[in-house]
């Protein structure tokens, strides 16, 4: 495998935890008045992303351990309920 064939591979294998994590962080923001606690938060928009998106990659990762290959919808199913519950303790969501 060339470098240039891994490359695409762990890009490919990082593309969905970065939508993901943009989409919650997102999506979040439109529908804050559910989510947010009355205290400010104390993290920007793109360091959620990237907490969120760090946290989806280790349950990417997570599947592909435990199931043998990527892309079973069992690791696609951990990776957004794992999205959304990072992006909820991130807003204190228990507090809201």
């Amino acid at each position: 495998m060339t470098a240039l064939n891994l490359t695409n591979q762990l890009l490919n294998f990082m593309a969905p935890a970065a939508f993901v994590a943009l989409f919650v962080v997102l999506m979040a923001r439109v529908f804050a008045r559910f989510f947010r606690s009355n205290r400010p938060l104390a993290l920007s928009v793109p360091a959620q992303i990237a907490i969120v998106f760090v946290a989806s990659l280790i349950l990417l990762v997570a599947g592909l351990a435990i199931f043998g290959r990527d892309g079973k919808m069992a690791s696609y199913a951990l990776l957004v309920v794992g999205a959304a519950t990072c992006q909820w303790l991130l807003l204190r969501g228990w507090k809201a």
